[in-house]
């Protein structure tokens, strides 16, 4: 579960060579059971080590195992692996699931503790692999056609990502009335995601030597106003279909200082803003350069949110069938490479998201197996 910047140019179609995954060499992995139970299923996940850029034998088992189904037509791009249904269903979701994760913390293989299971991956997010596996074996005859994503490189920079590499190069396969990704939501559905963009904000001021201070102009000094100005800004609480996005504007670097015994001419801000969906972030990234008017700004990386489009048909349903209540998304994940498509999108995966990318990363099995109904009743 990565927050992305703007996606850059992927890599070409077809499988990579098998050498290129230095996990690969001498390994024999037993068949992926599609049909085990999805907390089982998870463990068996999260014991084939896939961090980001190392996902051709997870891949490559998940494609197999899909494949043995015989009732998807399957794809695969690289290290993601892509199925769908043709039943002539009146609408279509989209499933989704990261199979990367980050570098292992001495947490592999898994680990069980009664209802707890722990590993890299257990929440972020091989428990929502699971559950999407799981039902893709049992779904027999589903109400809705569906289109299953499981891609490589979440996270990792976002040139690399797989989603990203279907969008721009078949964006037909993620083509859909609504789609679900299995990031960690811990139980609940989040709509949508904020937006995120980071700037620098450069304060000039004149060298001089610190025994001859009033020579020089103090850039770190000068500095001042603009963290005064994020100080006083207060950023917006914005409700879309019903869901409350709390904005964020804030200093998260600061640079500048040549030696003890300089007056630096010299000051850089670093500045994150995380925005509600309902702007751009050309607009986010306007409203920034008249509130730091004066300074020099530069705009290092943006991403659009992405609405949670609550209102449409599909999704309304699946909220209704989840419980009745969306939240919002505060972070950005994949779900806005859905909504630049025009697709409704949301986020509903076992697991709590704080935990994601920890030493500590564990997941309840009794929430995956409970979130697993939910979506086989939404889908059957």
């Amino acid at each position: 579960m990565t927050d992305s910047a703007v996606p850059g140019e992927g890599s070409a179609h077809g499988s990579a060579d098998d050498s290129a995954d230095p996990d690969r060499d001498g390994a024999a992995e037993a068949a992926l059971d599609l049909t085990a139970d999805p907390d089982l299923l998870t463990a068996a996940l999260v014991d084939i080590p896939s961090v980001s850029g190392t996902e051709q034998r997870i891949a490559d088992l998940v494609e197999s195992a899909l494949r043995r189904l015989g009732r998807y037509e399957v794809l695969r791009s690289g290290n993601t692996v892509l199925a769908r249904t043709e039943l002539g269903r009146p609408t279509r979701v989209v499933l989704a699931g990261h199979l990367d994760t980050v570098p292992i913390a001495d947490n592999v293989p898994s680990r069980t503790d009664g209802d707890v299971l722990h590993g890299c991956g257990t929440t972020d997010m091989k428990s929502g692999d699971a559950m999407l596996l799981h039902l893709a074996a049992t779904l027999e005859s589903p109400s809705r056609d569906l289109t299953f994503v499981f891609y490589d490189c979440e996270e990792v920079e976002s040139a690399r990502n797989g989603l990203g590499r279907i969008q721009r190069e078949l964006p037909e396969w993620l083509a859909g009335d609504l789609a679900l990704l299995g990031e960690p939501t811990n139980g609940q559905v989040e709509g949508g995601c904020q937006g995120t963009l980071t700037a620098e904000v450069t304060v000039r001021g004149h060298r001089a030597h610190s025994a001859r201070s009033w020579m020089g102009r103090n850039a770190i000094h000068l500095a001042e106003p603009v963290l005064a100005r994020l100080a006083a800004a207060t950023p917006r609480t914005v409700e879309i279909d019903g869901c409350t996005y709390r904005e964020g504007l804030n200093a998260v670097k600061i640079r500048g200082g040549v030696a003890s015994n300089v007056i630096p001419d010299e000051c850089v801000v670093t500045v994150n803003h995380r925005f509600a969906p309902d702007r751009s972030a050309g607009q986010a990234a306007d409203l920034l350069r008249e509130l730091f008017d004066g300074f020099e700004f530069e705009l290092l990386d943006a991403a659009d949110g992405a609405l949670p489009g609550l209102s449409a048909p599909a999704a309304a349903d699946f909220v209704a069938a989840a419980g009745g209540v969306a939240v919002a998304k505060l972070g950005w994940t994949d779900v806005a490479r859905f909504s630049a498509l025009g697709i409704p999108a949301v986020n509903f995966g076992p697991g709590d998201p704080s935990l994601a990318h920890t030493r500590e990363e564990h997941v309840s099995r009794t929430q995956i197996r409970e979130m697993t109904d939910v979506l086989r009743r939404f889908l059957g």
